[in-house]
C-alpha cells in the first residue's frame, strides 16, 4: 500500500539506473569514447536517433542490465546519458531493429580501440595483493565462454565435441585468451578465438601486454618451448605450471630444494643441446600428499625468490578464474551466455562486458586502495583489493587440505623436506575448516 502523500512517479526511472552509467562514464568519458569512435571511423555521416556513442554505451550497458530487453537497456542509457548531462528532454529511444543495425553500424572497432587506449594495470606500486619483491604479479589463462546458437555463431566458434567424442554441446563456443592483474582482478589485454583455438596461439596474442616489471603466472596444460621463449623475450619473469609428469633433468641443485635444468623442444634438440633455454624447477607439494605441482620460472637465483615463497605465490593465478567467474556474475546467472546472434555482434559484446568489468574493478580499487600502502619486499600476496580471503585453489577448497601449497600454509614441501614461508603465520580456524589468508608475523 501506497504511503500517505505519495505520488506514482511519471518514468520508471531509478536512481540507481543513472548511478550505473555514471560508473561507465567515470571511466570512460564522452570525450573519449568519441577519439576512439573517431579513430575507427565511425563517426557518424548524418544526425541519427542513435549517434555513435551512445551506442557505445549501450554495447557497455548490455553487461550491467543483461536480464533486460535491447529496447530497456537503451532507455536506461539514454536516460542516464540525459540525467547526467541535465539534458531538459530526452531522446526517443528506438526500436529493438534500429539498435541492431546500430549496433551493426557501430562494429567490433570502436570498443576495441576504446579498450585497448583506456586499459591499464590498475595497482600503485607496492600495493598488497599485486606486488612480489618488486613484480607486479598477473596472470595468464584461457577460458571458454558460449554464445547464442545461431548457424553464423556456430560457423565461426564452432561447437565444443561431447566428452565420447560424437556430437557437440549444446551451444556454440569461443575461447577467450586473457591477462589479468593479481588482486584488482582488471583484465587488461585478451585474444579471442574460435572454441577450439590452440591455447598457445591465443596467449601468444598477448604477450604484446609482458613488461620487465612484472611475474607472470600461467597454467599450461600442455608446455610449448616456443611460447615460453617467445614469453621470455619480453624480460617478464614467468612462472608456469607445466605437467608433472614432464621429466626434466637436474643441471645444478640449489639450497632451497629448485633445480637448474634445460628445456628442449625435442629429444634431438636435447641430446645436440640446440635451442633449449635455462630454467629453474620447482617440485612442489604439501606434507600429507595430497596434492602436487610442477613450477617452471625465470628466476634462477634462490635468494631473489624462494622456491617455498614462489609455490605460495603461484596460487594467486586463480585471480583470473575469479575475473571470469565476476564476469558472469555481472548477468546474474551462473552461465555465462552471449546474447548476440553475429560472430561480429559477439566480439562486441565481450568487449562491452569487459569495458564494464573494468569500470567496476576501477571502482573497487579507487574506494579500497589507501594513498599510501607499503610494499612488500619478502613474503608472497596478501590481498587487500581481493576481498576474497578463501584459498584460491579449488582442489584445497574441495579436499580441506591444510599443507598444500596452494592453501595459505607456513609451510611447503619442496622435492620432498618440508619448508616455512618467512614472514607468515600459520592461521587454522577453530573449527578446524579451510584457513584464512594470514597476515603477515611482525619483523
Amino acid at each position: 500500500m501506497p504511503r500517505a502523500g505519495w505520488r506514482k512517479p511519471e518514468s520508471g526511472e531509478r536512481l540507481s539506473d543513472h548511478v550505473s552509467i555514471s560508473v561507465l562514464t567515470r571511466v570512460y568519458p564522452p570525450a573519449v569514447v568519441d577519439a576512439a569512435i573517431a579513430a575507427t571511423g565511425k563517426n557518424e555521416q548524418r544526425r541519427r536517433l542513435l549517434p555513435a556513442r551512445v551506442v557505445m554505451y549501450g554495447v557497455m550497458a548490455m553487461a550491467l542490465f543483461s536480464e533486460d530487453s535491447y529496447e530497456e537497456v537503451m532507455r536506461r542509457v539514454v536516460d542516464g546519458l540525459s540525467w547526467l548531462a541535465d539534458w531538459r528532454t530526452s531522446c526517443a529511444v528506438p526500436t529493438k531493429a534500429a539498435i541492431s543495425k546500430a549496433r551493426e553500424r557501430l562494429g567490433t572497432a570502436p570498443p576495441m580501440a576504446l579498450f585497448k587506449s583506456v586499459v591499464r594495470p590498475l595497482a600503485s606500486r607496492g600495493l598488497r595483493g599485486v606486488w612480489y619483491r618488486g613484480w607486479r604479479l598477473m596472470s595468464f589463462d584461457c577460458a571458454t565462454l558460449d554464445v547464442a546458437d545461431t548457424p553464423e555463431n556456430a560457423g565461426r566458434f564452432g561447437k565444443a565435441a561431447t566428452r565420447r567424442g560424437e556430437g557437440s554441446t549444446d551451444l556454440p563456443q569461443l575461447r577467450l585468451a586473457a591477462l589479468a592483474e593479481n588482486g584488482t582482478h582488471a583484465i587488461v589485454d585478451v585474444a579471442i578465438g574460435p572454441g577450439q583455438a590452440n591455447e598457445a596461439d591465443l596467449k601468444r596474442q598477448i604477450l604484446r601486454s609482458l613488461h620487465p616489471d612484472m611475474l607472470c603466472l600461467s597454467r599450461c596444460t600442455s608446455f610449448s618451448l616456443p611460447l615460453w621463449q617467445e614469453a621470455a623475450k619480453s624480460d617478464a619473469e614467468l612462472l608456469w605450471q607445466v605437467p608433472d609428469d614432464q621429466v626434466f633433468t637436474v643441471v645444478r641443485e640449489l639450497p632451497d630444494g629448485s633445480y637448474i635444468s634445460r628445456i628442449y623442444a625435442s629429444e634431438y634438440d636435447s641430446r645436440q643441446d640446440h635451442g633449449g633455454s635455462t630454467v629453474r624447477i620447482i617440485d612442489c607439494g604439501c606434507p600429507h600428499g595430497e596434492m602436487s605441482c610442477r613450477l617452471v620460472c625465470t628466476i634462477l637465483d634462490p635468494d631473489v625468490a624462494p622456491a617455498a615463497e614462489l609455490a605460495r605465490l603461484y596460487c594467486t593465478r586463480w585471480t583470473f578464474d575469479r575475473a571470469l567467474e565476476e564476469l558472469k556474475s555481472m548477468q546474474g546467472a551462473p552461465r555465462l551466455v552471449l546474447r548476440s546472434r553475429t560472430p561480429d555482434g559477439v566480439i562486441q559484446e565481450i568487449y562491452g562486458y569487459l569495458l564494464t568489468h573494468y569500470a567496476i574493478r576501477t571502482l573497487v580499487y579507487d574506494s579500497e586502495v589507501p594513498d599510501a600502502v607499503p610494499e612488500i619486499s619478502g613474503a608472497p600476496f596478501l590481498p587487500t583489493i581481493d576481498t576474497s580471503h578463501e584459498p584460491s585453489c579449488g582442489g584445497c577448497q574441495r579436499m580441506g587440505c591444510r599443507g598444500c601449497p596452494f592453501a595459505p600454509q607456513a609451510h611447503v614441501v619442496i622435492r620432498g623436506t618440508a619448508q616455512p614461508i618467512a614472514g607468515y603465520e600459520a592461521t587454522m580456524p577453530p573449527d578446524g575448516g579451510v584457513p584464512r589468508i594470514p597476515v603477515p608475523s611482525a619483523h
